[in-house]
């Protein structure tokens, strides 16, 4: 499969998430926030680091990139949409996601090896993961933070669209410790975590984030 990785002037781990692609099995495909075609990928992933406009709102401006266009439209079409920190928060401000990602509660920036619960293995990146696993993944953020109001959370609890959990500690004040969702088609995923630091045993956490890279192949050809 070809998998498209978005670069937006900020973003920081666009090369990682590449390597994870290539990890994962598939052909990782670099692509500029400002091109106007997807260049036929049958996947795509926002990756985490930083992009233009942060100081506003964090993926307040980028979301209003030319690729994005395309990228909401494949959505809305199917097309599997992983959305990584700040590809999150991106998400989020185009609507793609429900609710928002603020400053972290203890306004400091975090870095750490977090343990997170899969509550959601249905979604296009998560079939790879026993439902309730216990994985560990680095978390790296200064504005993790999730936040909704009451009825959208009651609704993505009710819907089942929590993809994973906080566990151990809420490392940002994420309210019910949510570290990521899904759409109600599950082919679009924020995740607050990085998977793509752990996907080999010579760094990182290990190899507990390579599953949302081999998921991918498992949801589309199931």
């Amino acid at each position: 499969m070809k998998i498209g990785v978005v670069t937006f002037p900020g973003s920081l781990d666009e090369v990682d998430a590449q390597r994870a692609v290539t990890i994962g099995g598939h052909e990782a495909v670099a692509l500029w926030h400002g091109d106007h075609d997807l260049r036929g990928v049958d996947a795509v992933i926002l990756p985490g680091g930083f992009s233009y406009g942060d100081y506003l709102r964090c993926g307040a401006i980028s979301r209003f990139s030319p690729v994005m266009t395309e990228v909401i439209e494949a959505a809305g079409q199917g097309m599997p949409v992983l959305g990584i920190c700040n590809g999150f928060q991106i998400l989020c401000e185009s609507h793609l996601l429900p609710g928002a990602l603020i400053r972290n509660d203890h306004r400091k920036f975090v870095c750490r090896d977090q343990r997170l619960r899969i509550e959601n293995n249905r979604t296009a990146w998560t079939t790879a993961y026993d439902e309730g696993a216990e994985i560990t993944i680095v978390l790296k953020n200064g504005e993790g933070g999730f936040v909704a109001d009451t009825d959208t959370l009651d609704r993505l609890e009710g819907e089942g669209r929590v993809v994973a959990r906080y566990l151990d500690v809420n490392p940002n004040g994420s309210l019910r410790d949510i570290a990521g969702i899904t759409n109600e088609r599950g082919n679009v995923v924020g995740l607050m975590p990085h998977p793509e630091h752990a996907v080999e045993d010579l760094t990182g956490a290990g190899t507990d984030g390579l599953g949302f890279f081999t998921s991918i192949v498992e949801s589309t050809f199931a």
